[in-house]
């Protein structure tokens, strides 16, 4: 899986996930998410996976690599190291960007420049897009809205709370997890919003019988001991140190902490006597079947696989900004509790772990996996039809469509930014007039200077003052408005 702090692969292949062998051929799907931890991506994949299983041709694509020159990583660095050090400036650039009605002027910059590398993405006969990231929908409604994208957009909204960058004029549909978002995205304005239930790997399910017990022997966890799963997303931020020593301190369970590419978390947990700490754990299922309870700071894709394996869920110590608005709304969906009061941290893992809460919150988790019918209906009701050569109507081309680009559309080896985790490189794009170039070098200079209005004083951020990260967060908000 790529992501933003990974080095660059060589070039790959054109990839896409195909139509199983015996199904029918629906058409071809775009997904466009991108490698900001996990989340995004993990949605896109299992999207991916359900999509092909129907008979749809499906094409990936990383967000941040249709940005130009490398502005997309520089961004996600930033956004890294701002959880990382300054989490207080992420909560307050998060507040000022939600409050906005519309981006400001730098990231409306970065996401027009986006523009031309999606629309050269996108391959022949495409009948519809989807995104699962934020900035993507803002790039597919613009599109849309000037007509350049002539096949239905819809926004896959992963998150169980709608920031307003989620929702984007121009895109079709908005499909949500559960009605809690839902709602959310109505209330900011958003198109034909639809409640098509999460996504989720197939793996994650309720363990059989004797399947526990495997888990935890394959792990090397106490076979009879209460264990608490913490979780801090693919980085490994936040709390993690705090909240597992006061997990173990209640002593109602051991924490079984999973600190993603954090080595240096691992490691430090291991020093503090924290026995089960892991690194990156490709096999979660197996994971969660061994654990009894969930505690997590982000409320993304994992508490919704946990939802699927039949664990209850917790929400402690979360990070600002999306890990406080989605704990409050999983909280409001009765999915599960967010813990203010470390005083109520023990109590409140003893009835998850053993009383009728607990098995009213395994209830309530199942039933969201069984009670809608999933995004992808959704998504094939709004993808254009075929006509009998397989080309999705209106037009014979890609979706941006000019009869003269035909010929650029054709991959080389080696060009073209980077594939999603299981999706094909975006196709090269033709040479640049000047314009076109000097755009591309603005955006990659807007991107510059917010990673150093922003990343490069993270170094020392315990000594800046709150005023000068509001300052950043109002100018991202509205310069130029």
């Amino acid at each position: 899986m790529l992501h933003c702090d990974d080095p660059a692969p060589e070039p790959a292949p054109p990839q896409s996930l195909a139509t199983p062998q015996g199904a029918t051929d629906g058409g071809r799907i775009a997904i466009i998410s991108a490698s900001v931890g996990a989340g995004h991506d993990g949605a896109a994949a299992g999207l991916a996976a359900r999509l092909a299983a129907q008979g749809f041709q499906v094409d990936r694509y990383d967000f941040l690599d249709l940005l130009p020159a490398g502005a997309g990583r520089l961004l996600c660095g930033a956004y890294h190291s701002m959880l990382t050090w300054a989490p207080a400036s992420y909560q307050r650039l998060y507040a000022a960007t939600d409050r906005a009605a519309r981006p400001g002027a730098v990231w409306r910059a970065l996401f027009r420049a986006a523009e031309p590398r999606t629309l050269r993405a996108l391959a022949p006969g495409t009948s519809a897009v989807v995104s699962t990231y934020p900035g993507a929908g803002q790039v597919l409604g613009a599109l849309r809205r000037r007509g350049l994208l002539t096949v239905p957009a819809l926004t896959y909204l992963t998150d169980f709370s709608v920031h307003a960058l989620w929702v984007a004029p121009g895109i079709d549909a908005h499909l949500a997890v559960h009605p809690v978002p839902a709602a959310q995205a109505h209330a900011r304005g958003a198109a034909a919003v639809t409640v098509a239930g999460p996504v989720t790997d197939p793996r994650f399910t309720p363990p059989a019988p004797g399947r526990r017990a495997a888990a935890r022997l394959r792990f090397a966890l106490p076979a009879d001991t209460p264990l608490a799963l913490l979780v801090a997303g693919s980085w490994g931020v936040g709390a993690v140190r705090r909240t597992a020593a006061e997990i173990r301190r209640t002593g109602v369970a051991v924490p079984v902490v999973v600190c993603g590419r954090n080595r240096s978390l691992a490691e430090q947990l291991r020093r503090d006597g924290v026995e089960h700490a892991f690194g990156w754990v490709d096999d979660m299922p197996g994971l969660m079947h061994a654990c009894d309870v969930l505690v997590q700071n982000a409320g993304g894709l994992t508490s919704l696989e946990a939802f699927a394996a039949g664990l209850p869920v917790l929400s402690y110590r979360c990070i600002p900004g999306h890990g406080e608005t989605n704990a409050a709304a999983l909280e409001e969906a009765g999915l599960a509790p967010w813990i203010r009061d470390p005083a109520d941290l023990g109590p409140v893992l003893a009835e998850l772990l053993a009383g009728p809460r607990g098995r009213t919150q395994r209830a309530s988790g199942l039933a969201l996996h069984r009670s809608a019918p999933g995004p992808v209906p959704a998504i094939a009701a709004r993808a254009l039809p075929r006509d009998p050569r397989g080309v999705a109507t209106p037009g014979a081309h890609a979706p941006n469509a000019a009869p003269s680009d035909t010929e650029s559309r054709h991959r080389g080896p080696g060009s073209g930014p980077r594939p999603g985790p299981s999706g094909p490189p975006a196709r090269p794009a033709p040479k640049r007039p000047r314009g076109r170039r000097r755009g591309a070098l603005t955006a990659v200079a807007v991107a510059a200077t917010v990673c150093l209005g922003v990343a490069a004083p993270l170094a020392h951020a315990l000594t800046e003052t709150p005023a000068r990260f509001t300052a950043v967060a109002h100018y991202l908000d509205g310069a130029g408005r």
